[in-house]
């Protein structure tokens, strides 16, 4: 069984606003989340009790939601809750794994602002602290999109293996960006890459894109244009962004920033031990020196130098599991809905 929620709120307590405000929280429902009736098993309402002129059962049934039981309840009256309002339980046969919308309309959004408005969260840091681990632990709590920016470089790749252009010619490959027609999709908790209409999600973890990824990748125009890109995806849709400058640069509005840091001889320790868990033999010493040089590179770099934003929280991750920094930065996010 997968539960979806929702709620909505009238500004006069009348049998016509209750019929329209529940009529249109269940069409958005069901065409947000593409509902049948055979998928539905109830629907389960609860009202405040400052609500009394119509029942938002039969509200239900007059808007023809009227195939499965329904049942109602009225709240207690709390102290500053939230006025005439209606939540709705829509209890369905959907499978576990499938992603659900929840909607939240009218008066009803400040109790949900995680889930009813787009919400941005841009986490930078330098390699090792276990941003993109973090980032994709959030997207999946928030049931948000992780905005995996390398794919995107990766299908630039592939465009211009496909277009027979060589992916160090900077200036070739800039004059293939104007048609360019790159999408993301957010599918099932999934991130699903569409070049030229085509699903090519597999495609670009193919070796040879790899390659040329790396390659692309270090043209400005290519940053340029991918920056660009992930200005719209997140206008468009609630996201996570992990990377040096998201911050500072790409996302420079986002309401949520966060720099994920950690002293470097942490940093170095947990990456040894990646390694070693992998049955390679690596020096300990050389490894921190490595991430020290990669810092210093990645601060002082011309393009897209790693930045913390002046806005940005900062988490120092030294002294903290992957569960303690997820607790900390939700906390933050939760501070400030």
């Amino acid at each position: 069984m997968k539960v979806i929620r929702g709620a909505t709120t009238i500004e006069k307590d009348s049998k016509e606003e209750i019929s329209s405000a529940v009529k249109d929280l269940l069409d958005e429902v069901f065409a947000a989340n593409n509902l049948q009736k055979e998928d539905v098993t109830a629907f389960v309402f609860s009202l405040t009790a400052d609500i009394h002129s119509y029942h938002p059962a039969k509200a239900a049934r007059e808007a023809g939601y009227d195939f499965a039981p329904l049942f109602a309840a009225i709240e207690p009256l709390i102290d500053g809750g939230l006025p005439r309002c209606i939540r709705l339980m829509l209890l369905t046969d959907l499978d576990k794994k499938q992603t659900v919308k929840h909607i939240y309309q009218k008066g009803a959004k400040i109790l949900r602002k995680d889930i009813s408005e787009i919400i941005n969260i841009a986490l930078d840091g330098p390699a090792g602290s276990g941003k993109s681990t973090i980032a994709k632990i959030l997207a999946q709590d928030y049931n948000i999109l992780y905005l995996d920016t390398g794919a995107m470089y990766r299908a630039c790749a592939l465009k211009a293996l496909k277009s027979g252009v060589d992916p160090k010619d900077g200036e070739a490959v800039a004059k293939l960006l104007p048609t360019l027609d790159l999408k993301v999709e957010y599918r099932d908790g999934k991130q699903y890459t569409i070049l030229d209409g085509e699903d090519v999600s597999l495609a670009i973890r193919e070796n040879v894109v790899s390659m040329a990824s790396s390659n692309v990748s270090v043209h400005n125009a290519v940053r340029m244009k991918m920056v660009e890109m992930q200005r719209e995806i997140a206008k468009s849709m609630s996201c996570v962004i992990d990377g040096r400058d998201i911050g500072s640069v790409v996302l420079p509005n986002a309401k949520y920033k966060f720099f994920i840091t950690a002293d470097s001889k942490v940093r170095a320790m947990r990456r040894y031990k990646e390694l070693e868990s992998r049955g390679e033999i690596v020096d300990f010493d050389k490894l921190h020196a490595e991430i020290v040089a990669r810092d210093k590179q990645d601060s002082e770099r011309e393009f897209a130098p790693l930045v913390c934003a002046e806005d940005a929280i900062v988490i120092d991750t030294s002294n903290l599991d992957i569960n303690g920094v997820v607790a900390a930065i939700k906390r933050e996010i939760q501070a400030k809905i």
